[in-house]
């Protein structure tokens, strides 16, 4: 099968007129709008900002993420068809949902087009939290070769793979290298204790003690917002990673804010319900990816040792998987995709094509 133009791989390459480098993350890119053409969006399309916010268009592609490595497919297939459009669609669901619970804003102010939003500034805090209620992955993985303490937290003995927890666990860990943190190694993603983040509260850039009760206070609410829907959905709600960060509103007042993504199959472990109470595990996010690569490569250790990064780059970039491994994943994001909002995920015949005409007529961005 070929879908050409519908897979959006490269969307760094827009012609969307920015003064500032484009940011390239792994799946997102971000074009930083200039200080006018923020201001003429902020006016001309009444949003509820003071004129001065900084504003971006955030464009999320179909390229798919893995042990830190881009993946593609035979025949030229860079990505997951569709799976951006159901990444947003998911995100956007949920942030919605939080702002109605009365939880918390997020950074998107307008949604152009299923791959793009139009987001402000915000100052992250410079952690990622996962809210696990479930052992497996990684941390069943470290539990099994002996560990018990997490974060500061320590978990009793007994415990099997794939079990309930007590209780929701919040397991923090560092966004970029943090340098100058007493006890916090100059590394990425390196655990946090509630202890430290109190001790070191500035250094996280949060701007109060309170505030990590309040941070603390939205990833649990958030977490409970999410799994009640999806059991309702009769999905479980595994873990979870959050974001957060801190936006000025027009009174002057910073508010803590969701950012980046919430609740999405790349950003959560969910499990289809009949099939866990059948008593066999069946992933509806993208660990089912992780686990169709460590079980298509001879030698998994690739994968899982940090130690092998090189080897593991150079097995991602000269490897073209199956293209039936690609479609399963779009078949499993569009359908927990449409299962969440209610609405088909369509795809476009050339994304590209549209976002650009779209940024062009109706918010004159196109160079």
């Amino acid at each position: 099968m070929a879908f050409g133009n519908k897979v959006l791989a490269v969307n760094n390459d827009l012609p969307i007129r920015t003064d500032l480098p484009i940011h390239n993350g792994k799946v997102r890119s971000v074009y930083w709008l200039s200080t006018n053409d923020s201001r003429r969006l902020i006016e001309e399309k009444g949003y509820n900002l003071s004129l001065d916010t900084p504003l971006a268009i955030m464009i999320i592609s179909d390229r798919i993420s893995a042990f830190d490595c881009i993946w593609q497919g035979e025949g030229g297939m860079k990505g997951v068809p569709g799976k951006g459009a159901a990444l947003n669609a998911i995100s956007n669901h949920w942030f919605q949902s939080f702002k109605k619970q009365g939880l918390a804003d997020n950074h998107i102010i307008d949604i152009p087009h299923p791959f793009v939003w139009i987001i402000q500034k915000a100052k992250p805090v410079l952690i990622e939290a996962i809210c696990r209620q479930y052992i497996t992955g990684s941390m069943w993985r470290a539990y099994e070769k002996g560990e018990r303490s997490f974060c500061g937290i320590h978990l009793q003995e007994g415990l099997q793979k794939d079990q309930s927890l007590p209780e929701l666990l919040i397991t923090p860990s560092t966004k970029g290298i943090l340098k100058g943190i007493p006890g916090i190694p100059e590394t990425d993603d390196v655990n946090i204790t509630h202890h430290s983040l109190r001790s070191h509260f500035q250094a996280f850039n949060f701007r109060s003690i309170s505030d990590i009760d309040h941070y603390e206070h939205l990833l649990k609410q958030g977490f409970r917002v999410i799994s009640s829907e999806l059991a309702r959905l009769d999905q479980i709600f595994v873990d979870t990673k959050f974001e957060f960060g801190y936006i000025t509103d027009q009174s002057g007042q910073e508010r803590l804010i969701y950012m980046d993504e919430v609740g999405t199959p790349d950003s959560s472990r969910i499990w289809d319900g009949p099939c866990h109470r059948d008593g066999h595990i069946v992933e509806k996010s993208k660990e089912a990816f992780r686990q169709s690569l460590l079980n298509y490569f001879p030698d998994p250790d690739i994968l899982l040792n940090k130690e092998r990064m090189n080897e593991r780059q150079q097995l991602a970039q000269n490897h073209a998987l199956p293209q039936e491994v690609l479609i399963e994943v779009s078949d499993t994001y569009r359908e927990i995709a449409e299962k969440i909002t209610g609405t088909s995920i369509t795809l476009p015949d050339n994304p590209k094509e549209e976002i650009i005409q779209t940024l062009h007529e109706h918010y004159k961005l196109i160079n």
